[in-house]
């Protein structure tokens, strides 16, 4: 027939040209590189996609960062613990030499040697004699008895008002009242005159030396805006001394008031905290003084404490210090004195009761004779 005859895949036959047999391999190799070629152009375009997402991602972060207010972080020192609060210091009172041998405190006891008073020569109804030193009672006689202190009082009216005034050289003007007071109550004086502007110092002496209630009234009035506020300040003072359960005082003068009362012993404690107080014992220890010049006493006033005055004189087996006499009909007269004695013991007496001021005088020369060592 010239040409060939070729079984189709259905068992027909048809003639031409036989048909070229493919490549299969061929075509394999190549469709598989295609697909890894499509593989690796996506691999390449995720990849850039995923770069220019984080760019962006980092570029928006950036943004947001730079919008955000920086706030300086400062490394905080650890703060230091706080140290102890230190204990509070107790208060040391500074004694002259001529006191630092006293007893700390304000009580005192009798001991198998204390000597009851029963001398004759010792008239006052009342008396004691107490070693500072030691803090024990030398010798008595009915000295826990409550009696009134009359002017006594102003050594503790002299003590508050040291340990509170602070410039001796202000001045005080006396009043009217004043002076009323002191003449209605028949009262000592100094002899200030209404309207008489006088220094704080003189108050304190004239307080002290002729026992001018005209001083005393002007000094309290300084030192405590009024009469009753100045004498509360001086319960508060026996109080801190531990006297208030036998002693209290209404009145910074002396006057008789059945509320106005000590024992000679509580007398003797305030006495001694006088001494201790460089300025109180200053004042009691002077026997005479003259008030600064005004216009109503151009030249001052001499003013004297008669009680050291007259007992300067006796013996004593030592030397009487400082001293502050007193009256009233209710203790007749009465003294408390400051002494050191020869061998250079202290010494305080306090008496009370004497029918006059020169007896009171002999009965604590008798005593101090009698018991100072």
């Amino acid at each position: 027939m010239g040409k060939n005859r070729y079984r189709n895949l259905d068992n027909s036959y048809y003639i031409g040209r036989k048909p070229k047999r493919k490549n299969i391999k061929g075509i394999i190799v190549l469709s598989v590189a295609a697909v890894l070629l499509i593989v690796a152009v996506i691999a390449v375009i995720l990849f850039i996609l995923n770069k220019n997402k984080k760019d962006d991602n980092a570029a928006d972060l950036s943004t947001i960062q730079e919008s955000i207010p920086v706030e300086e972080t400062q490394v905080k020192e650890p703060e230091p613990e706080p140290e102890p609060e230190p204990e509070p210091e107790v208060e040391v009172r500074q004694l002259s030499p001529e006191v630092a041998s006293f007893a700390t405190g304000y009580t005192v006891q009798a001991t198998g040697s204390t000597a009851d008073i029963v001398s004759e020569d010792v008239i006052s109804e009342n008396a004691v004699l107490i070693d500072v030193d030691k803090a024990e009672i030398v010798a008595k006689k009915a000295a826990d008895v409550r009696i009134s202190p009359a002017s006594m009082t102003k050594i503790l009216t002299v003590l508050v008002a040291a340990e509170h005034v602070t410039n001796l050289d202000d001045t005080f003007t006396i009043t009217r009242e004043i002076t009323d007071y002191s003449f209605s109550n028949e009262c000592s004086i100094v002899g200030f005159e209404v309207g008489e502007v006088v220094t704080v110092r003189d108050l304190m002496y004239g307080t002290i030396l002729p026992s001018g209630a005209d001083a005393a009234l002007a000094l309290a009035t300084y030192v405590g805006g009024s009469h009753d506020g100045f004498v509360e300040m001086m319960n508060q003072k026996l109080d801190e001394l531990g006297l208030s359960e036998t002693a209290h005082f209404t009145n910074c003068v002396g006057i008789y008031d059945e509320n106005h009362y000590c024992t000679l012993t509580d007398m003797a404690m305030i006495l001694k905290a006088a001494v201790e107080n460089d300025l109180a014992r200053e004042v009691l220890s002077a026997h005479t003084y003259t008030t600064s010049p005004t216009e109503q006493h151009p030249e001052g006033m001499i003013i004297s404490n008669w009680f050291l005055r007259r007992i300067e004189d006796k013996e004593t087996n030592g030397t009487v210090v400082c001293a502050k006499t007193g009256f009233v009909n209710q203790s007749g007269c009465c003294a408390a004195s400051y002494s050191v004695s020869n061998s250079g013991g202290h010494y305080i007496c306090v008496s009370a009761n004497a029918w006059s001021s020169w007896r009171c005088i002999y009965d604590q020369v008798a005593i101090y004779e009698t018991y100072l060592q």
